[in-house]
């Protein structure tokens, strides 16, 4: 770990353009990567003054945007051209810079680098803590102030393989019960952030253990020791958290963007064989936000959390002793949409992860009915599930990987990728075709050509229609018009 980090070319254009007698100091996060080697992205920076003028003349010397963040904290930000980073500028709060360094969450966090002298302020021992792999409160307060620093005490341990230590473990403990005082716009986007860091399974059984996850997700806990039959080897809990990790093991094989670590040989080498032709166009998918800074990676990765939790309220046991969950995946979609209500998600957001929930079983159904997927098959699946079918794709997937620990089925995995191969294929390569077929004939014209009055029958016809030219039964609006009349015809007889 560098002790005297050499600071980036953003962070020397920064200094540049701040006047020598302006003293300026880089805080938080980005001194800790720094130190560690780590890409820096977003910068905060503390004033010793005014910090929101200082932020307007910045943004003008840079070329970038202001944006007054919080008046009242004397809180800017300065938004660059290329759209990559942002600079934070928020006044000093306290008498000293060691006094706003103590308010901070976590020593690693609370460290300060002086721009004009390169040096480094650590007055609480942040640097020694992350030579020791050590997380420690900056402030015994540090959670009681503030709950939502549990999940990101959490997140950090795992991210850079702290141990927390016992005094931190003991106040995080304590303030667990005060979670619900949080708002729920802050509990959710601290729960996102924890899910797109690395090893997030890991970090979802670290807040069980703190009894924090029970707070978060209550669907969860009635899934602890609820047993499956084969080839499940875990409880319903256990296999859940064992999907969002086999999700980043899907994501490794086929997300371009994404770090392909502790991907099984065997398991990638057959996923990219099979599916890593729509490498790019999973990446694109993944990475885009129906809300701004919320991927659509974080919400399939809560879908992948919460797959199952209809399994709670479903489960029987037939004259043969095997337990089932027959409609999980409904009652699943009911507390997965609740839940996102809950979280203050957009209702695009709360449609998709029902979507994803509800279907989820929709690809097993296919791969072991024996047959390759027909197109009226591929056809209505897509037409039930829009875009989340490629994510229910992945899911499905990573559902399979979460069943037998370290045993592969390699013939049954080969099943699921050709399965999903041709659900991937069809929405990629032969949408026109299979899954939205040009538009032949509308409800104007089957009531005018065939005298049939408004109402559910012309839709039924026109549904008809368009799954008789995903099959490729009907090629032209000529065969579309004999097709809309047969059926007319067979329901006035």
């Amino acid at each position: 770990m560098s002790t005297h980090p050499q600071l980036p070319p953003l962070v020397q254009q920064v200094r540049a353009a701040v006047p020598p007698d302006q003293p300026l100091y880089l805080v938080g996060g980005a001194v800790r990567d720094l130190l560690l080697n780590r890409p820096v992205h977003d910068l905060d920076f503390v004033v010793p003054g005014r910090a929101i003028p200082l932020a307007r003349k910045l943004a003008n010397a840079l070329g970038g945007n202001f944006y007054a963040l919080d008046a009242e904290r004397d809180a800017g930000r300065v938004l660059l051209p290329d759209g990559h980073a942002a600079l934070d500028f928020v006044a000093m709060q306290g008498a000293t810079l060691d006094e706003d360094l103590a308010q901070r969450d976590f020593t690693i966090n609370a460290m300060a680098l002086s721009l004009h002298h390169a040096s480094l302020h650590d007055p609480l021992g942040g640097a020694a803590d992350l030579r020791a792999k050590r997380l420690r409160f900056a402030g015994s307060l540090a959670f009681a102030n503030d709950p939502v620093r549990i999940l990101r005490a959490v997140r950090m341990a795992a991210v850079f393989g702290l141990q927390i230590e016992p005094e931190t473990r003991a106040a995080l403990r304590a303030a667990v019960p005060h979670l619900g005082q949080v708002s729920p716009e802050r509990i959710r986007d601290e729960v996102f952030r924890l899910l797109l860091a690395s090893k997030p399974a890991t970090s979802l059984r670290t807040l069980d253990v703190f009894g924090a996850l029970s707070k978060l997700f209550p669907e969860l806990e009635p899934l602890k020791g609820l047993q499956q039959s084969p080839p499940h080897i875990y409880d319903v809990w256990d296999h859940s958290l064992h999907v969002v990790d086999k999700l980043g093991t899907v994501f490794s094989a086929l997300d371009e963007n994404y770090p392909a670590e502790g991907v099984g040989e065997l398991v990638s080498g057959l996923t990219v064989l099979r599916l890593g032709r729509y490498r790019s166009q999973i990446s694109q998918h993944l990475a885009s936000e129906l809300v701004p800074g919320r991927p659509r990676r974080a919400l399939l990765l809560l879908a992948a959390l919460l797959h199952d939790a209809g399994k709670a309220l479903t489960r029987s046991v037939d004259a043969n002793g095997r337990i089932r969950f027959f409609e999980h995946e409904a009652r699943g979609a009911e507390l997965i949409e609740q839940r996102a209500q809950a979280m203050h998600l957009s209702s695009d957001e709360t449609e998709l992860l029902r979507t994803i929930v509800a279907h989820h079983m929709r690809p097993f159904l296919l791969t072991h009915s024996g047959e390759p997927p027909s197109r009226r098959a591929i056809y209505r699946f897509f037409r039930d599930t829009g875009a989340a079918g490629v994510d229910i794709c992945l899911l499905s997937l990573a559902d399979q990987l979460g069943k037998r620990g370290t045993e592969i089925d390699q013939a049954e995995l080969t099943r699921t990728l050709d399965t999903l191969r041709a659900l991937l294929e069809a929405y990629y390569k032969q949408a026109e075709e299979v899954i939205s077929p040009p538009v032949l004939l509308n409800g104007n014209d089957l009531m005018t050509e065939l005298g049939l009055k408004p109402g559910r029958k012309v839709g039924e016809i026109l549904e008809a229609l368009r799954e008789a030219q995903a099959m490729g039964d009907v090629p032209d609006r000529e065969a579309a018009l004999a097709f809309a009349r047969k059926r007319a015809q067979a329901g006035r007889n």
